[in-house]
């Protein structure tokens, strides 16, 4: 007697998965290049970001702050806005100010390397507060006492 072979169809879970397995695979990929091209391709090309094109500059009223040991410092800044920035109140960029500069020694103040990094410092907290808006802070007015 002899025993043929009868081919064994596969069924249809088994050409489905493969099928699905497939599908998943391909839309992975796709999800992947989406990404890749949206959020990291500037990066992944070595590129620079684009610098922020200055706008409108916006002077605000100057102020008195109070120093260490008795002296004061009358400050005025003006804020450079990014092109395109909305209409900005002044009041966080004042606060922020007030804060950086309050019970500062005289010396800090008056020698032109400690004032920059007192400036730089400020522009980094404004920017901060006004979620990427000014970008860059003049002092329009700097007197002590």
């Amino acid at each position: 007697m002899t025993v043929s072979q009868m081919p064994v169809e596969e069924g249809p879970e088994k050409k489905g998965g493969k099928k699905r397995l497939l599908m998943i695979l391909v839309a992975v990929l796709a999800v992947a290049a989406a990404a890749w091209f949206f959020l990291l391709r500037d990066t992944a090309e070595g590129e620079e970001p684009v610098e922020p094109v200055a706008g409108e500059v916006v002077p605000l009223e100057a102020t008195q702050v109070n120093l260490a040991g008795g002296h004061y410092l009358r400050i005025g800044i003006a804020l450079q806005l990014v092109e395109g920035a909305h209409e900005l109140d002044g009041s966080a960029a004042m606060d922020s100010m007030i804060s950086t500069f309050s019970n500062r020694q005289l010396n800090e103040v008056v020698n032109a390397k400690s004032r920059e990094e007192l400036r730089k410092k400020l522009v980094e907290v404004v920017d901060h507060r006004y979620h990427g808006e000014v970008m860059d802070v003049y002092f329009t007015e700097f007197v002590t006492q």
